[in-house]
């Protein structure tokens, strides 16, 4: 019975209107990931960060009244590899002991026809800059906890020259041992406020 009334309840989230979804929701951390990609020689090698949070206010009917922001602990790159990881967290890098923190802040939300864009201000080593995340609402549902999740994704490109990080290597043969793209994937699972979710 408890499972036919909790598909009866994930029914009627998918059958709601957009504005069911609207309201304030906390990023659960531990079932979400903050990746990202840079070229090494001749590959892409990926990592993350381990540790953030972040809140998201969420209006699809109207979307310019939406926000995002996210606060990266940057001592917590994650490459599957400690001494490259070190090598991060140094003034080569990110600098992490004077710059402790990656945040982003959104300024404007725009409904598109693959999702949304996100303007936002991202900032690393202190640096400001101007970025836009492809974002896509995966759909909403109860958790089976009393509890409202959702799910989304966001994508974008930074130069990471731009935010001071320029450390690299000449080649033998020319070139330079890393890119300067670095592709950013994030993978959101939130929880929507205890006072939104009716429960």
């Amino acid at each position: 019975m408890k499972q036919f009334l909790l598909s009866l309840a994930a029914v009627a989230v998918l059958l709601a209107p957009a504005a069911a979804f609207a309201g304030t929701w906390d990023i659960d951390a531990v079932h979400s990931a903050v990746g990202f990609k840079v070229r090494h020689f001749f590959t892409k090698v990926p990592g993350q960060f381990n540790q953030f949070s972040g809140t998201i206010h969420f209006d699809p009917e109207n979307p310019e009244k939406s926000t995002v922001e996210v606060t990266i602990d940057a001592s917590s790159i994650d490459t599957d590899n400690e001494k490259r990881d070190n090598h991060l967290r140094s003034g080569d890098f990110f600098a992490v002991e004077k710059h402790p923190e990656i945040t982003f802040k959104s300024t404007e939300v725009r409904k598109n026809d693959d999702g949304y864009e996100v303007d936002g201000i991202l900032t690393i080593r202190g640096i400001e800059k101007a970025v836009t995340l492809q974002a896509e609402f995966l759909g909403a549902g109860p958790d089976g906890s009393g509890g409202t999740r959702a799910g989304f994704t966001a994508t974008t490109t930074i130069d990471r020259k731009e935010f001071g990080v320029n450390w690299n290597k000449t080649l033998d043969h020319g070139g330079a041992l890393l890119g300067d793209e670095v592709a950013i994937n994030l993978d959101v699972e939130a929880v929507k406020k205890k006072e939104e979710s009716g429960s």
